[in-house]
């Protein structure tokens, strides 16, 4: 007779939260190394990311240089979440120069209204970081 082995499936993991100070301690080197590289990418002048980033233009400057490391609000965390993943999402969809070149164009969408999706975003903050993130991946098929 043979044995039946039994396996349960494995759980899935719980999604990365940012609310754990430890977690925020350890992610937010990466997390404003990668906000840095898109602030380049996107050509954003330093008042675009800092309102990106929901802080001050002078807050801005002092985390500006790469050797600055401090440790990120659960509200920043999340800003920079939503931006990298529409980043490579747009990276995904259009090759490299129009990817970068989108979040500053003038878009007729409706989440946009005649904006640049940066400035729909700076006047949404996060809950329309998300819309928009949604808005990339279904535009790519990625929903």
């Amino acid at each position: 007779m043979l044995n039946t082995i039994r396996i349960s499936p494995a759980s899935p993991p719980a999604p990365q939260g940012f609310s754990d100070d430890a977690d925020r301690k350890r992610l937010s080197a990466t997390a404003l190394k990668a906000f840095r590289r898109l602030v380049i990418q996107w050509d954003l002048t330093s008042q675009q990311a800092a309102a990106l980033l929901g802080v001050s233009v002078s807050t801005w400057e002092r985390l500006k240089p790469e050797s600055v490391v401090k440790t990120l609000s659960q509200d920043q965390m999340t800003r920079i979440s939503a931006l990298t993943g529409i980043y490579k999402a747009l990276h995904l969809l259009f090759v490299d120069a129009m990817a970068d070149r989108w979040p500053m164009l003038e878009n007729t969408g409706p989440l946009f209204d005649r904006r640049t999706p940066v400035a729909a975003m700076i006047e949404g903050g996060i809950p329309h970081m998300l819309e928009v993130r949604r808005y990339v991946d279904a535009v790519r098929g990625g929903l």
